[in-house]
């Protein structure tokens, strides 16, 4: 009787779709508070949000966890 294989880990969709993580292995996030109440915006904020940010330190290790193949 052979061994069983080792079960695969799944990707979170939710953190997959949050999440992007660069060829150097930085993980990048994109800003909140996006989508409400656009017109009040000033334009310079308005760009601001397209721009991504690497993730804060203390949250690196939950988010591996959630993308275990680098999604």
């Amino acid at each position: 009787m052979s061994k069983a294989p080792h079960k695969k880990m799944k990707t979170h969709k939710g953190a997959k779709k949050r999440f992007k993580i660069t060829a150097t292995g930085k993980i990048m996030r994109t800003k909140g508070m996006k989508s409400h109440n656009r017109r009040k915006k000033a334009p310079r904020v308005k760009r601001q949000f397209d721009r991504m940010l690497e993730l804060d330190s203390a949250n690196v290790r939950h988010v591996e966890r959630l993308l275990p193949y680098g999604a």
